[in-house]
């Protein structure tokens, strides 16, 4: 009984969420889509029911994050927004619920920046402590600048995130990921893992072989980047990603 009304509240609860979202949502312009056709390859090469989809789920995500300017940044531009929303709604596109509820707030550097928890520099992050997602400028452009040469720091630390999140038990996002296919990917992943470590020829590159958090974000950027290749190298793997993630990016990217 217990349990039953608290399973109530928080339905009810969920959906007065969702209206309140309907009601104050970000409307995207005419302009918004315009700029992500021309700067994000995979908006561009949807086909038109799956751009309203795409665009409904970027209203969202533009509408329930927190956009925070850090370092020299004073403002944070419409573009840089659009762009950070889309590549969450890409890597979550094939879940109608998932919006990594958790991670709300997204600091923005415009440069790598000094974190005074590693001692290190960094050009991204992932907080799952204070839910947030770091990242800076450059780095991003910088990802986006070559789309298919399998390195993006925002599919990379949206990743991170991703996996995070799958894991929180603080909201109801989480345990999206089918367990006896995530089984089986860290099965594969560890497989590659070795071969990056012993140095055998592999197309995901040497960062993937510090821990299993790693090679899942270094995977999903060759995934979403160099889906054609990664299938051609490893078919098996891929396919286990596209079971994972529920799409198939080779459906519409000719890469």
């Amino acid at each position: 009984m217990i349990n039953s009304a608290f399973y109530k509240i928080r339905n009810f609860h969920t959906l007065w969420e969702e209206l309140n979202l309907l009601w104050r949502r970000d409307q995207l312009s005419q302009q918004d889509i315009l700029f992500l056709a021309d700067n994000f390859p995979n908006y561009a090469a949807l086909a038109i029911t799956h751009k309203a989809k795409f665009n409904q789920r970027l209203e969202v995500i533009l509408t329930i994050k927190e956009f925070i300017p850090r370092g020299e940044l004073r403002t944070i531009s419409r573009e840089m927004k659009l762009l950070i929303s889309a590549i969450i709604v890409m890597i979550t596109f094939g879940w109608s619920n998932v919006r990594l509820a958790h991670f709300r707030r997204i600091l923005v550097y415009p440069d790598s920046y000094y974190s005074t928890i590693s001692k290190k520099y960094h050009r991204g992050e992932v907080n799952p402590t204070h839910g947030i997602i770091v990242i800076s400028c450059s780095g991003l452009l910088e990802g986006l600048k070559n789309d298919s040469d399998g390195i993006n720091l925002g599919i990379h630390e949206v990743a991170h995130a991703l996996k995070l999140e799958n894991q929180i038990y603080s909201n109801n996002e989480f345990e999206f990921f089918d367990t006896k296919i995530y089984t089986e990917f860290q099965n594969l992943a560890n497989r590659e893992i070795a071969k990056i470590n012993t140095r055998a020829p592999t197309i995901f590159r040497l960062s993937g072989g510090f821990n299993d958090h790693e090679f899942f974000a270094v995977a999903l950027e060759v995934f979403f980047e160099r889906p054609t290749v990664f299938f051609e190298y490893n078919p098996h793997l891929y396919g286990i990603l596209v079971q994972l993630l529920q799409q198939d990016p080779r459906v519409w990217l000719n890469k």
